[in-house]
Parts: structure tokens; sequence; C-alpha cells
């Protein structure tokens, strides 16, 4: 995390006129941060930068992408208490919110690897300024991050292709795209998609589709021979309910807004080590 992104986060925090963190003795002390629940880890790298900017010395045992258990420490602190206490309520914040999407993500990966080695992806349903993060807890949870931001690939949505049409919008794509961008094409038809890939896509999703339309369309792309370098991706209203019937339909790739904008923060906590000799 960049300095001016913590400055920033510290003044919406922090405010002009902090005694809450004022009231005690500014001394040295020690603390620990831990979960109250079961979750996998992320946010790690995100709290460090806190710790670092505050100069609060650290010690951890774990990393970004670990399964914890409820009461398990992640970080052992030692360093001034208002430091302590004004870093307090940013990291836990970012614990808690990034641990959740981790979390979700880790399970979601867990259902379809019983069926596949299909990918589990996020969107760009993300949180406006906190996209990085987010995505990267998707990383920590064994996801996929998918694009971070348009320039990544180019992807052709419904709308593109309501106004230009499936080829149009492809042969636009490969005369405007850089030699590493990927070409995806959003598509609701077995018809849509062969055109697709017959245009020169490089991934196609099927959008909205019910996990018994995927799995004919695939056999029909399959029994098209279409390229066999073509990915195939699934998205639209996709979760935890309803992913094992997407995890057997064959798919390269399974994408879910709901990794991050349907998870649940996970309880964390800070607590002062008293009665000990620093």
């Amino acid at each position: 995390m960049y300095t001016h992104e913590i400055e920033t986060f510290l003044e919406e925090d922090l405010g002009y006129n902090d005694i809450s963190c004022k009231l005690v003795p500014d001394n040295a002390v020690e603390a620990i941060i831990f979960t109250k629940e079961d979750c996998t880890l992320a946010g790690i790298d995100v709290a460090i930068s806190f710790f670092d900017y505050f100069g609060i010395e650290y010690s951890t045992d774990h990393s970004n992408g670990d399964r914890l258990s409820e009461k398990d420490v992640i970080f052992t602190l030692k360093g001034s208490s208002l430091s302590i206490l004004r870093t307090e309520r940013l990291v836990l914040n970012f614990l808690g919110h990034l641990c959740g999407i981790a979390t979700n993500t880790s399970r979601c990966v867990d259902i379809v690897r019983r069926h596949s080695d299909t990918r589990v992806a996020c969107t760009r349903k993300t949180t406006p300024g906190l996209r990085k993060y987010e995505k990267m807890a998707v990383i920590a949870g064994g996801g996929d991050s998918h694009r971070f931001n348009l320039t990544d690939s180019i992807m052709i949505k419904d709308n593109h292709v309501k106004m230009m049409g499936v080829e149009a919008a492809i042969n636009s794509a490969k005369e405007k795209a850089g030699f590493t961008q990927k070409i995806e094409v959003e598509v609701e038809s077995s018809a849509d998609a062969l055109k697709a890939a017959m245009a020169g896509a490089d991934i196609i999703m099927l959008d909205n589709m019910d996990p018994a339309a995927i799995i004919k369309t695939v056999d029909f792309l399959r029994n098209s021979f279409i390229p066999e370098h073509i990915i195939i991706e699934v998205s639209g209203g996709i979760n935890m309910d309803n992913l094992e019937d997407y995890a057997k339909t064959g798919v390269h790739v399974i994408s879910m807004g709901s990794l991050i904008h349907q998870s649940q923060w996970i309880d964390v906590s800070l607590e002062i080590v008293v009665n000990q000799e620093i």
C-alpha cells in the first residue's frame, strides 16, 4: 500500500481532533490480533503497511491464503499505545473484509474442486477504491482475479453486440488490440457463441445461461470443432447455492460477482496484553 493511500484512510478515520486515542499514556505496549472464527486469511500485506507507517513492531506465523481456526493469533504487536490504538480499526476493517472475501472464495473453490479443475474467478463488481485489495483477497482464497481493469483485456459485452453485432465488434477489437490483449465475447445463445468462436474470440462467456443450456452449448461448440485454445467461461447469477451445478458443466472458468459482494466480514479483534514486561 502506498503512503498516500494510508494517509487517505487515516484522514477519514482519525479526523482532526482525536481525543479518544490520547486518553491513555503513550507507553510501549504489546497487543495481539486474532480471529474469532474459522477463516481463510487475506490482508496480511495491507496490515503490515499500516504497522510500518506507524513504526509498530510485528510478528506473524501466517501468510495470505492460510486457513485459520477460531482464536488463532494473526499478529503479535509491540509499539506505542497511541499508534496501536490509531491503527486498530483500520487494520481490523481491512482484515475482516478481506478475510471474508478469501473465506467465501475458498469455500466456492472447494465446491468446484469436488467436480473439476475449473477456475473460479471474480468480476469487476468491486468496491470503488478497494478493487485491488478485494481481488487480491480472491487470489488468497484460491480464486482468479479476472480483469483488474478495462485495459487488461477486451471484453465485448451485450451492449456492444446490440450496437454492432458479434462479428463487427470482434473485427473492431482486433484492429485496436495490442498483441498481448485477449478478446472476450459475452453471448447468450449457442448461435452467437459459434459466431464469436469463428470470428476469432479468445474467450467466450456464456452469460445468464442455466446449467442445462450451458452443457448443450459446450457440446455444440466442441462438436463444431472450434479452436482448442478458446476458453469457455460462464457468469451471471452464480452463487454458493447453485455453484455445484455449474461446476459439472465442463467449462474452463466460472466467474462470480458474489465472491465479493456476497461475502461476510470475518470477526477479527485486537487486544492489548496487560501485566507483562515490555
